[in-house]
């Protein structure tokens, strides 16, 4: 098993510090499993980067299993990750996620309130970027502007 320590990381760093340690590990034969080191937070509530990361896998599972520490060896300050396939980048998961739930117009709040666990700027991004590369189309329905997936 192969340890990552995130301590001292921003959340933003911690995501993507351990998806580029995770597609890594993928691309090694064979995939061990991975023991995420984040800590479990002074604060009593779980720490940051445990609560995002902890998100992050939960959203993932088409690409990896994971377990709490707490689960597998009685540490909340860590989580086990059994790799499957490569990650997305966060940005591209969300991309990924908002093209489905745009399969009908969508207006921009109805898309930050289905994924309320990204902010607000994240969610724009991904929009812009849907746009940009024509994954994703702007309707004028009903004095508003929505958002639809092209083709």
């Amino acid at each position: 098993m192969r340890d990552l320590d995130l301590h001292g990381l921003s959340i933003d760093d911690a995501l993507k510090t351990f998806t580029d340690f995770y597609n890594h590990s993928v691309r090694a034969k064979p995939q061990e499993p991975i023991r995420i080191v984040h800590g479990y937070g002074s604060s009593c509530e779980g720490g940051k980067i445990r609560l995002k990361i902890r998100e992050f896998l939960a959203g993932a599972t088409a690409s990896l299993d994971w377990k709490t520490g707490e689960d597998a060896e009685g540490n909340l300050g860590v989580t086990i990750v059994y790799p499957r396939k490569l990650l997305h980048a966060r940005g591209e998961q969300l991309a990924v996620r908002i093209l489905e739930f745009c399969s009908t117009a969508r207006t921009e709040s109805k898309i930050a309130g289905e994924f309320r666990k990204y902010d607000a700027r994240e969610i724009k991004e991904a929009i812009r970027a849907l746009l940009r590369q024509g994954r994703l189309k702007e309707v004028f329905k009903g004095g508003h502007t929505t958002y639809v997936r092209s083709g």
